[in-house]
């Protein structure tokens, strides 16, 4: 009988190995998505504000997105929406991302053997990623949820379990879905926002399933974490 897979938090990947999947569907996973449907050529993710805007201003061009709770960190070109993102002009150009949830999973689970980044919008190609790479199952990242509770992470699990699905070749459920990720708590927070680094339409962009073709992997070089396509 196959092993199951794992679904956990930030906190419980110490020395995970095998194939790692980070999940963040709203929002970083999705930007990210759509930073590269725009034709963005990598995506260099780090764990602060700082760290961002030093490794921007060491690579010509590069751009740097994200958010602090929510806010578009001072200095930052663009915040975390991928709706934002989308309608830049990032063509040909390196990005550096820093999130509160999304990168940071990515940074804890630097010792697995295979490290994907996921969202709605690229589920199905990294369910095809998994499989090319390990029929062993994989460990999903819930990024979002959170150790005091703020935020159970329910968007990004039941992402996760779609791709999970996906990947045994089960009938995947996209409609309930993408249904059940806009319904959430963080989903109708984002809808309701009057914040001006969040888009309304940010939650239609996430839940717009299998919208690309490609999964997105991690490279690790140089003390980096790339972000790339991968078809």
């Amino acid at each position: 009988m196959e092993s199951q897979a794992r679904f956990v938090a930030n906190w419980e990947l110490q020395e995970v190995k095998g194939v790692v999947v980070a999940i963040d569907v709203l929002r970083a996973f999705t930007t990210a998505a759509y930073a590269f449907g725009a034709g963005a050529t990598s995506i260099l993710l780090v764990g602060t504000v700082a760290e961002a805007l030093d490794l921007a201003r060491s690579i010509p061009g590069a751009l740097t997105m994200g958010e602090v709770h929510g806010e578009r960190p001072k200095g930052f070109d663009f915040s975390n929406s991928p709706v934002a993102i989308a309608n830049a002009d990032v063509q040909g150009r390196v990005l550096v991302q820093r999130t509160s949830a999304g990168t940071q999973g990515v940074i804890a689970a630097a010792t697995a053997d295979r490290l994907l980044a996921a969202s709605l919008v690229c589920a199905s190609a990294t369910a095809a990623a998994i499989n090319a790479i390990d029929a062993t199952p994989p460990t999903y990242v819930i990024t979002g949820r959170f150790a005091d509770g703020s935020d159970n992470g329910e968007d990004d699990l039941l992402t996760a379990q779609l791709i999970e699905r996906a990947r045994r070749g089960d009938p995947i459920d996209a409609v309930a879905t993408a249904r059940a990720v806009a319904q959430t708590p963080w989903a109708l927070q984002i809808r309701g926002s009057d914040n001006e680094h969040v888009h309304r339409q940010d939650v239609q962009f996430a839940t717009d399933v299998d919208r690309f073709d490609f999964a997105m992997e991690v490279e690790r070089e140089d003390n980096q974490m790339r972000l790339v396509p991968r078809r």
